[in-house]
């Protein structure tokens, strides 16, 4: 799939992505998990140039949920070893690409030094302005929710809303994603069809992409074709197709 078979008009705006297949890749590989997270990092670097270059400004990636905690505890070791390390050796990168880098979830509950990592980088990438990456870490929908509500009933407690008046914009202004527009295309990799408790609120008019290939093996043209399959639907958002015409 070439780039320029894309309608330019139509790129999505955000591209959420579960990135999925890292350790099935690394078994059919001989090895073990973490060698399929580490060569994961390689499709991320890919898959954000090419987004990039298509204009997309969001591109959110999963890469470590609430319930990823209960793996093996030498995979979340290195795991959190392998994203200090890249954090520290892309910041460069992201600053002459002008790549926004934020995160969702609840990061206090990372490893200290992974919490000043994504702080730094944060803070030296904050100015940057063609493409925001947002990193996904110790994040569940379903734990974003809980968080929202309990932020909405302090609100309540404080008579800074009243039961009964609470709208969509109040929700979303609480949630992780507050100042981010919501995802108009999801992909996920390695042929499972299941959004695994992410964005659940954020998703709801986003299109859905499946793919059989392992995140190791991801690259721009998978990326391309995600897109293709995006732009050959019609969106309709509860609307008939000739209320659009």
């Amino acid at each position: 799939m070439a780039v320029n078979s894309l309608d330019p008009r139509r790129i999505p705006r955000h591209v959420a992505i579960i990135m999925d297949g890292n350790g099935r890749w690394a078994k059919a590989q001989g090895e073990n998990r973490l060698f399929g997270h580490v060569s994961g990092v390689d499709s991320v670097r890919e898959t954000l140039k090419c987004a990039r270059e298509l204009g997309v400004e969001f591109l959110t990636m999963y890469a470590f949920s609430t319930e990823n905690w209960g793996r093996p505890q030498s995979e979340i070791d290195g795991l959190m070893q392998l994203l200090v390390a890249s954090i520290h050796s892309e910041i460069p990168a992201l600053c002459e690409k002008k790549v926004r880098l934020l995160t969702i979830g609840d990061i206090q509950q990372l490893p200290k030094d992974c919490v000043e990592s994504l702080q730094e980088a944060a803070l030296k990438t904050s100015k940057n302005y063609e493409i925001t990456l947002v990193l996904a870490l110790n994040y569940s929908s379903r734990d974003e929710i809980i968080r929202t509500c309990n932020r909405l009933a302090e609100k309540v407690k404080k008579g800074m809303l009243i039961p009964g008046e609470i709208r969509q914009h109040d929700i979303e202004s609480e949630l992780d994603t507050a100042h981010i527009p919501d995802p108009e295309l999801l992909i996920r990799t390695s042929g499972e069809h299941r959004i695994s408790n992410f964005l659940l609120w954020q998703l709801a008019y986003a299109e859905m992409h499946f793919t059989k290939v392992f995140w190791p093996d991801f690259r721009g043209e998978h990326f391309i074709a995600a897109i293709a399959d995006y732009q050959s639907r019609e969106r309709r958002f509860g609307k008939t197709s000739e209320q659009l015409i």
